[in-house]
């Protein structure tokens, strides 16, 4: 199979599909990689370490969709590279399709079979191809967040640790998944007060456990939600539902209620948010702004500040799949692996996530019923 890897062209997006290790795994499995110039720079590697991979290097982006039998990207297409997609070509990326209707509509008249890493799930619920991603964006949520309560960035100039004497940070996490989790093991290293929300008390019990106590667990609903964030120095949204929509669960009226100063990191923002006060989403450029005196971070490419830690570990993960789709072709792949046939969201023209095609008023067809 000819395999496409062009470069992101999402703003301040720096990662890249594959690194020159997982080109080489895949040319010795008998595939060709094609990439597109200067395609790894932004994560530090160069085009001779790809070559000496054994890619062929291409100028010319349309180039590589026109060619590619598989089209291995981070993000989901952006509108300037709609027009490259070709029916039947396998498009695997980070798709996000649930608040994006304009893109769903250009994968389907496209008709491309669009395979999302973020809905590619195991028999136990587990997601292995968001789960690196997920790491890195929770642990850079109170990276950010400690930046940001600085005084000098608009933020309350309190140090989330604190210092002897003095009270540490209250940092509360709506969400106790894998971005929720990795974000409190950061805000516990540094010292901070943690408060953890979650719908689930299994989980709950999970991360009573894995902290030893250090972090307070609350049962996720309106009141406790309400409750933390009104004294929350710094507030994690870490509200992940596999291929839908995040939902609402900070109103305007919550934000309100928050101290001036206070910070707001809503890493669900690629799928919605969960904070009715974010209405857009922000680049790394201008991440943030201002709204009741709180400051709002909505960057909905996290991970991209720090790209080759991010494409490192997101190759790690991608690689066995990608090798299984070049190896056997998509159908056949799908049918061989279950939790491969549920990343499957659309299909020669026809939408096969249920949950976008719900939101979305579009009809579906379930993957199990294509293969």
């Amino acid at each position: 199979m000819l395999i496409g890897i062009p470069m992101e062209v999402k703003p301040q997006e720096f990662r890249v599909a594959l690194t020159p290790a997982g080109t080489d795994a895949l040319v010795r499995s008998g595939h060709q990689v094609v990439v597109q110039s200067s395609a790894g720079l932004g994560s530090g590697f160069s085009d001779e370490e790809y070559a000496a991979a054994g890619a062929r290097i291409c100028d010319d982006p349309e180039e590589i969709f026109r060619i590619s039998d598989m089209i291995v990207k981070v993000k989901e297409p952006q509108e300037s590279e709609y027009p490259l997609l070709r029916p039947g070509q396998v498009l695997f990326t980070y798709l996000h399709l649930a608040p994006d209707r304009k893109l769903t509509q250009a994968m389907l008249e496209r008709r491309v079979t669009g395979i999302a890493y973020e809905t590619v799930q195991l028999s136990d619920g587990y997601l292995p191809l968001l789960a690196p991603m997920s790491e890195v964006a929770g642990r850079m949520s109170i990276q950010a967040g400690a930046r940001l309560l600085e005084q000098t960035a608009g933020g309350r100039g309190v140090l989330l640790g604190g210092v002897p004497g003095v009270e540490s940070a209250h940092v509360a996490v709506i969400g106790g998944g894998n971005v929720g989790t990795n974000a409190v093991k950061m805000a516990v290293g540094l010292g901070a007060q943690v408060t953890v929300l979650d719908v689930s008390l299994e989980r709950l019990t999970y991360l009573d456990d894995l902290f030893q106590g250090r972090v307070t667990t609350l049962a996720s609903n309106p009141y406790n939600i309400a409750k933390v964030t009104r004294w929350a120095d710094l507030v994690v949204g870490a509200v992940l539902i596999p291929g839908a929509i995040a939902p609402r669960l900070i109103t305007e009226e919550m934000v309100r209620q928050m101290r001036p100063g206070s910070v707001i990191i809503d890493v669900a923002v690629d799928q919605g948010g969960i904070v009715e006060t974010i209405d857009h989403t922000t680049t790394h450029q201008d991440p943030t702004y201002v709204k009741h005196g709180v400051i709002h971070y909505a960057v909905s490419n996290m991970p991209g500040a720090v790209p080759r830690t991010s494409t490192f570990a997101l190759t790690n993960a991608t690689l066995p799949y990608i090798r299984a789709i070049a190896d056997h072709g998509a159908e056949e792949a799908m049918r061989l692996d279950p939790a491969l046939r549920k990343g499957l969201n659309t299909y020669m023209g026809k939408l096969t996530l249920a949950s976008v095609g719900e939101i979305q008023g579009l009809p579906f067809t379930p993957s199990e019923e294509l293969f």
